[in-house]
């Protein structure tokens, strides 16, 4: 009887499991590991920081003071880096050695950021002025108040209507100035007279006698007239605004008069 073959499995090297034998007559057997059915993808590469936008450079325009124009509003308007204190170093042989007293007319030279402007700016019309003003409002640490039309409130007719009517002209034309440094100042010049007028000073003998509220000379009045208002000096909202308008340029403010002015 012939004799029975082994069927037993031969043996397996867990050294060659899970391989690939690729030979070739005659050449030894070289083992390549199997890969797996998925690969880890690569990890994203790391985005670059977004690069800093370059600030554009300020360009140089020429100005032409209007009225009620200061340096700090020019300044403000027109972005100028350094405010009114570099806008005046600019043009310090133009304006002279007080940076508070500025003409209509004058010729500045402005370094502006603003993203468009024109090579040579001029103040805006007054009617666009006006508009633009009305529409600005003034923000605070706590609440936002918004400038009401003068011709949608009423005033009394006494001191303090005049002098709230005034400050609402004022806040609409940016022109700087309290209650209290009106009001200080009305009652040393006029004991609050609107028709009060100075016949025996200097000015009065030059033949240009102070008038009204702040007591305001014809010249001073009339270059610092307000749009707006009456051209006439002894209307009492005309000349508090037309006062103030002087002093803001001069002083910086009526609240930083104390004396006379």
């Amino acid at each position: 009887m012939a004799r029975r073959g082994k069927h037993r499995r031969p043996r397996t090297n867990p050294l060659t499991r899970g391989a690939v034998v690729a030979a070739g007559a005659g050449t030894a057997a070289l083992a390549l590991p199997l890969l797996g059915a998925t690969t880890a993808s690569a990890a994203p590469a790391a985005q670059a920081p977004a690069a800093a936008q370059p600030t554009p450079p300020a360009k140089s325009v020429t100005y032409t003071v209007a009225k009620g124009d200061t340096l700090y509003s020019i300044a403000n308007e027109q972005d100028v880096r350094g405010g009114w204190r570099k806008l005046y170093k600019d043009n310090r042989k133009a304006v002279g050695d007080n940076p508070r007293l500025i003409h209509p007319g004058l010729k500045l030279k402005v370094k502006t950021a603003k993203a468009s402007t024109a090579d040579t700016t001029s103040k805006p019309s007054t009617t666009s002025r006006t508009t633009a003003k009305t529409a600005t409002t003034a923000t605070t640490s706590q609440s936002v108040v918004t400038a009401t039309p003068v011709a949608e409130k009423t005033y009394a007719n006494d001191l303090d209507g005049w002098i709230n009517q005034a400050l609402d002209i004022m806040a609409q034309k940016g022109i700087p100035g309290s209650y209290d440094g009106i009001y200080r100042n009305i009652m040393r010049e006029s004991s609050g007279n609107p028709q009060a007028i100075n016949n025996w000073d200097s000015n009065a003998a030059a033949g240009t006698p102070s008038k009204g509220l702040l007591q305001v000379i014809d010249p001073t009045f009339q270059a610092y007239h307000v749009d707006g208002t009456s051209w006439d000096p002894f209307d009492p909202v005309a000349n508090i605004t037309a006062a103030c308008n002087y002093a803001a340029a001069r002083y910086g403010s009526i609240d930083n008069v104390f004396g006379a002015y």
